[in-house]
């Protein structure tokens, strides 16, 4: 009997969906479906999904090879990838919607892009595993009571819905049209080198700390920094904010004089943009507390250098990241992008991300492609049973270590304020510039 692979089964599924598509067949046997008006489907009926090629923009975070590389082998069509800042990857989704066809992006982002109209909304009836996304997407809960209820900034569920299938106006409630679908999120804190700090640390307050001085850094991304110096500010008592995530001028004003008196009292070693920087900074010495991202942590570890990604009391800053589809998409191709968003959201991805200290948005099926000491490390907050391995082979925590932070509830619970694009963010931006040139 001749064995039927899941690429050959993905094959299959979409040579007959633009088959289906193209003779305005109203039974559709395809596992992608039909599209929704059948009249405005593909024009042309190809097998030749080995020609379909999809191009990608995204930041680097998301941007990896061995990525790329399996879901080639796995869907049988080609990926082209482009990794940008966040704020090249929003810039040409805005204004150069004819040079991708998946966009790869933050949903803190949003408010910039989906009013431009060039995503169309993702039709959740196409998205298999939809059901099995984390609550934080779709319902904007985790569990009663937990502080990301109730979460400051571009919370997720404030720009996951659109009002309809032609619409760029956000939705108050859930409907049958997405903006992204996620894949991958995280709770952000401080990361610090206990070598060197010599002391546990627990608060954001740490970070203007005159013990520290010369030897911190914060992010330099205006949307990102500025809501780690609020946290900080908050936590010494200097100032209280309605939404860190949407100041008022006068509050970016009070932060920015805040900031601008601690950098000249030579309060920080320097600023980071990539997660280069923020891996050479820690790994080197230079810096030994700074606004950091959790595989940057775990590259530094990887490195056999001690590395503490900081569960703070104040709480984390939370991001999430999804894909999102370019208004050119259509026929065969949009067909290939949906099976992309599928694949994506498998398992598979989840769990290589998931070695590096991401979350998947499906835990589920991430969960089948890890092995139970991992899950039991990385999600449930328990103690290492085997040492803890990343997707590049590099050991990062020996047997009996346990995660910075704990569980998966533990950590994305006390998310109190997601990134953000603020209402003064031109503002904002030219606040921010104003501290670095200081």
């Amino acid at each position: 009997m001749t064995k039927i692979t899941r690429r050959k089964l993905i094959q299959t599924g979409l040579a007959a969906g633009a088959f289906a598509a193209t003779t305005r067949c109203a039974q559709n046997p395809a596992p992608l479906g039909t599209p929704n008006n059948p009249a405005q489907g593909p024009e042309v009926n190809t097998n030749q999904i080995a020609d379909v090629t999809l191009r990608m923009i995204g930041t680097g975070v998301s941007q990896i090879n061995e990525i790329k590389e399996k879901a080639e082998e796995d869907l049988g069509f080609k990926l082209e990838l482009r990794a940008l800042s966040t704020e090249e990857n929003n810039q040409i989704a805005i204004t150069q919607p004819d040079q991708y066809d998946i966009f790869d992006g933050e949903y803190f982002s949003l408010p910039l892009v989906v009013p431009s109209g060039n995503l169309q909304p993702v039709d959740i009836s196409r998205i298999t595993d939809f059901d099995k996304i984390v609550p934080i997407f779709t319902t904007g809960s985790l569990y009663d009571g937990a502080p990301v209820n109730t979460s400051q900034g571009t919370s997720p569920i404030r720009v996951m819905y659109v009002q309809g299938e032609d619409s760029s106006e956000f939705a108050t409630e859930a409907t049958g049209w997405a903006t992204l679908i996620p894949f991958q999120y995280n709770a952000d804190t401080l990361g610090y080198r206990p070598d060197l700090v010599g002391r546990t640390i627990e608060s954001w307050a740490e970070l203007f700390n005159d013990e520290f001085q010369g030897k911190t850094s914060i992010l330099d991304i205006p949307s990102i920094g500025i809501i780690d110096a609020a946290m900080v500010a908050e936590a010494l008592g200097l100032m209280e904010f309605a939404d860190k995530g949407n100041m008022t001028r006068e509050e970016l004003d009070q932060i920015t004089t805040i900031l601008i008196e601690r950098k000249r009292a030579g309060q920080f070693r320097a600023f980071w943009k990539t997660f280069d920087e923020s891996v050479n900074f820690m790994s080197s010495g230079e810096v030994v507390l700074q606004s950091m991202w959790s595989p940057a942590v775990t590259a530094v570890k990887s490195q056999g250098i001690e590395c503490i990604y900081a569960p703070l009391k104040e709480g984390y800053r939370g991001w999430g990241g999804g894909i999102g589809l370019s208004r050119n998409l259509s026929g065969i191709q949009r067909d290939a992008a949906y099976e992309y968003i599928n694949w994506m959201l498998e398992g598979w991805v989840g769990a290589f991300l998931g070695r590096q200290g991401y979350y998947s948005a499906a835990p589920e099926n991430a969960r089948k492609y890890m092995s139970e000491a991992e899950w039991a490390f990385w999600y449930e907050g328990q103690a290492a049973s085997e040492d803890m391995v990343d997707p590049f082979g590099k050991t990062l925590e020996k047997a009996g270590a346990v995660r910075d932070g704990g569980s998966f509830e533990e950590r994305m619970g006390n998310v109190v304020v997601w990134n953000s694009v603020m209402e003064e963010q031109v503002y904002l931006v030219q606040k921010w510039n104003e501290f670095i040139a200081a």
